[in-house]
């Protein structure tokens, strides 16, 4: 293997493993059924004359099974925080007790199950589709270097099948990681 196509390939595999990591963070926002302060984490906040992550206003806890707490560190913004939990489409209904936001966590429904595995879907396809957008960077780079006359066509047919191989090796973690998330999803 040409050091190039070394080079290229490590490059392509760190940005594609960007894209399942991107994908578990987006995954563990959402919850099945337990309290968990990821839960939390994909939700913006309107504070300050802009929008920030949640975990930059206040601190998330887990005092019971089904309990999530806030404790907000300015009492200015506890209500764009609540506002911001409701509004998140996680089916959340917070409420503020002073500068603390309890937000219970409901069982989950069969339709709220179902719901929750389509946006796991939606996630999931975002990654397909992000990956696939690496695996385009990569050709053009490799179609780039034969028609510099830098690599051959022979070795241009080589390289773009290992991009594949790589791609779908990733497309294939994807489907792992949606499966594993669905199956957690729908356990009651």
């Amino acid at each position: 293997m040409p050091a190039d196509l070394k080079d290229l390939m490590d490059d392509l595999t760190r940005r594609m493993d960007g894209a399942i990591e991107s994908l578990r963070r987006d995954l563990s926002g959402l919850r099945s059924g337990r309290a968990s302060p990821n839960l939390l984490e994909p939700v913006r906040v309107e504070a300050y004359g802009s929008e920030v992550p949640l975990s930059q206003v206040g601190s998330i806890a887990v005092p019971e099974a089904r309990m999530l707490t806030v404790s907000v560190w300015d009492r200015t913004v506890v209500g764009a925080v609540e506002r911001a939990i409701r509004d998140s489409g996680l089916g959340l209904n917070p409420s503020a007790d002073g500068q603390t936001i309890r937000v219970p966590i409901p069982v989950l429904t069969e339709e709220r199950r179902n719901e929750l595995a389509r946006a796991a879907n939606r996630y999931a396809e975002n990654g397909k589709i992000a990956i696939r957008g690496v695996r385009r960077d990569g050709m053009e780079q490799a179609k780039a270097l034969e028609k510099k006359g830098e690599i051959s066509q022979d070795d241009l047919k080589t390289w773009s099948d290992s991009i594949q191989k790589l791609t779908d090796q990733y497309v294939k973690k994807v489907d792992d990681t949606l499966a594993d998330k669905e199956r957690e999803i729908k356990q009651v």
